[in-house]
């Protein structure tokens, strides 16, 4: 007998579920949109992807211009000069990993100084910062001279630290004024520093910064600051934002219909209306006869205690017996 109850409540069960999904209610951007390109992770999260660039694996600087630096130990190590990639890039997200001088020199700016700078003029600060202070928004991870990182998670001396950059480039408008700031987002050694933060343009050592139009790609560049700062694993890939095609305006398919945005809306706030006219009146119902029922029920109190009283049997007062006026009966 179980079993065919069982049975039937997921033949009903079955039965309801096409008649729900006619009822649902499912909203469509009216947007066409073109399948994401399939990209391969790296065997670990520090290693390109796919679709990535790499700019420096260890073996030579073939991808970049200036100098000289020298590799050492899958190392590139910075050396009289600053070097750029021979490649340029907009929108991108960028990874490299540098280290400090195990020797440690110096203090404030002069300790394990370098710099990464996106499209050859907005700087991310390379500094040695444990336990070295310095002016907050020149410390590492900061946008140089702009604004500090939210956290200093700077590893000692001789370790490695990683940058995750993510890089929006400005945009100009064909009057050449600014339409959009730069904005960046960066993670070191794993721990958000900076949060989308916007650029006030280019980094200067003196003066304010100020956007002045540019090209929409520029190259990546690496500062030499006099200091042995070393670099590895750096590799990038362009962001592109998802394609898509509009082909109608947004709507909702509301029981099978297809419904403009509006309409539905209007639908859905005419059914609340009603829902709460129904409320409204359900509740009065409900204290209307709370109401009638206390009433009946004081009414039968009292009547029943009024009956009470009637079938309570009368005593009769006892009469004094008569007495002569001499007292004698």
């Amino acid at each position: 007998m179980d079993l065919k109850r069982r049975m039937a409540g997921c033949l009903v069960v079955l039965l309801l579920v096409p008649m729900a999904t006619a009822n649902a209610q499912d909203y469509k951007s009216g947007i066409e949109w073109q399948q994401p390109p399939i990209v391969t992770p790296g065997a670990t999260d520090d290693q390109p992807p796919s679709d990535a660039t790499v700019l420096f694996d260890g073996a030579d600087l073939s991808a970049w211009n200036g100098g000289p630096w020298k590799v050492e130990d899958g190392a590139m190590v910075a050396s009289r000069g600053g070097i750029s990639t021979k490649e340029s890039f907009g929108d991108i997200q960028l990874h490299l990993e540098w280290s400090a001088p195990t020797e440690v020199k110096g203090s404030s700016q002069g300790r394990g100084n370098s710099g990464v700078f996106l499209m050859g003029r907005y700087e991310i600060q390379v500094l040695d910062n444990f336990d070295n202070e310095t002016y907050f928004d020149g410390q590492a991870a900061s946008v140089y001279k702009q604004t500090p990182p939210m956290a200093n998670v700077m590893r000692k001396p001789g370790e490695w630290n990683s940058y995750d950059i993510f890089w929006t480039a400005p945009r100009f408008g064909v009057d050449t004024k600014l339409v959009a700031p730069a904005t960046v987002t960066v993670v070191h050694n794993g721990v958000v520093v900076l949060n989308h933060f916007e650029l006030y343009g280019p980094t200067n050592y003196s003066g304010s910064p100020e956007y002045k139009v540019h090209e929409a790609t520029g190259p990546i560049s690496l500062q030499d600051h006099g200091n042995p700062v070393r670099f590895r694993n750096i590799w990038v890939r362009d962001l592109k934002p998802p394609f898509g095609k509009r082909v109608s305006s947004p709507y909702v398919m509301s029981g099978g219909k297809k419904m403009s945005v509006a309409a539905y809306e209007a639908k859905r706030a005419n059914s609340g209306a009603k829902k709460k006219e129904a409320a409204a009146k359900k509740a009065m119902e409900q204290a209307i006869q709370k109401a009638v029922n206390k009433a009946v029920k004081q009414a039968l109190k009292e009547a029943t205690e009024a009956k009470l009283d009637l079938d309570e049997p009368v005593k009769e007062t006892p009469q004094a017996e008569n007495i002569d006026s001499d007292g004698g009966r």
